[in-house]
């Protein structure tokens, strides 16, 4: 069996993202189980042309160069083409291979009101942002979305909001984001608190600094980076001299255990984002026992496993919290849910399955 993995980036060559991740991690452990995986990733700058990235054969194309690109798409055979959020790549794949098995996976289905907070709020420039619209989110995206095999989500809020957009026939079901979820944890004796996202202006990262001055005796641990070199270097300023902040950066989790150091010892992760799918960082941060304290709720994480923060009140959510140890047992709830329908193994199994059942048909 060959399944190609379809998303706009892999957690690799500077794109560090959602999509990202999951992809990077859904390929690496059916690669683990010696199925034969590649993926058609947007070319990004050191990547070549074709590399070996955990045992999945990643070919990058330039949608510029649109000979190139077409070659490409037509010499990438495989059983299975899984776009991991549809794009203008979920349409070629099914043109020049029709007669395979193609399946979407919704992980961040925007409508037109996300559209124009990412316009409002771009990471880069908005110019950044109306390609991206272009690229995923046009007619002939919508029409591969309806003639893919199968169509699922990676969380259950967009279930109705994939449904309504795409006119889908019936109801995407769920399909889990593999997590790791480890057998222990050892949390800090004094209350740590963790931010972990871009730095991107959608993400609103500046609020950490206010809440960590509003609790000079809780520990603030910021990881990320901006794709934004300005606004980066202007929030590091602004972190600057904060006793009680410690900004790490980026972590590349594929490479260092150290994500899942702090994430072991923090009690609550911190999200400050104007607008989200479901964040892998909420469904990380549920495996370590970590409580969610965020204004968004996709799938009720916040509401269920920690504050959700309505009108920006963060001081507020971070007392109830921190108040009788409310964060642990709101964590371990959290933990429990994470390790019945995201961990790892379980995750993976579920998509062999999918995958198994598309080919006996």
């Amino acid at each position: 069996m060959h399944i190609c993995l379809l998303s706009t980036e892999i957690f690799a060559w500077g794109k560090y993202g959602g999509y990202g991740r999951a992809t990077r991690m859904i390929g690496r452990e059916l690669a683990k189980r010696g199925i034969k995986v590649s993926a058609l990733i947007p070319l990004r700058a050191g990547q070549n042309r074709v590399e070996d990235l955990d045992g999945i054969q990643v070919f990058g194309y330039d949608i510029k160069n649109i000979r190139e690109t077409i070659n490409i798409f037509k010499d990438c055979q495989a059983d299975i083409y899984h776009s991991e959020e549809p794009s203008s790549a979920t349409y070629l794949v099914q043109l020049f291979h029709p007669d395979k098995k193609h399946i979407v996976t919704f992980r961040d289905t925007k409508l037109l009101s996300d559209w124009i907070t990412e316009f409002r709020l771009p990471s880069l420039s908005k110019f950044q942002v109306f390609s991206n619209w272009l690229f995923e989110d046009n007619v002939l995206v919508h029409k591969a979305v309806r003639n893919a095999d199968r169509c699922y989500v990676a969380a259950n809020l967009l279930k109705i909001r994939a449904e309504k957009k795409y006119r889908l026939a019936h109801e995407p079901q769920l399909l889990p984001t593999p997590i790791f979820v480890p057998t222990k944890v050892q949390k800090a004796k004094e209350a740590t608190v963790c931010y972990l996202a871009r730095w991107d202006r959608r993400k609103r990262p500046v609020r950490i600094i206010d809440l960590a001055k509003a609790f000079p005796s809780v520990r603030f641990i910021i990881m990320g980076v901006g794709r934004n070199k300005k606004f980066d270097q202007e929030l590091r300023w602004q972190m600057n001299n904060i006793s009680n902040l410690e900004v790490i950066g980026f972590i590349n989790q594929f490479e260092s255990d150290q994500l899942s150091e702090i994430l072991s010892k923090s009690w609550v992760l911190i999200n400050t984002a104007a607008r989200e799918g479901l964040p892998n960082a909420f469904l990380e941060a549920c495996a370590y026992q970590c409580a969610i304290l965020s204004e968004v709720d996709p799938d009720g994480f916040a509401s269920n496993y920690g504050f959700c923060s309505k009108g920006s009140d963060y001081i507020t959510g971070l007392k109830y919290l921190l108040e009788e140890n409310r964060w642990q047992k709101l964590g371990n709830i959290g933990y429990e849910y994470v390790k019945k329908v995201y961990e790892m193994n379980n995750a993976i199994d579920q998509h062999i399955q999918v995958y198994n059942k598309l080919i006996e048909n």
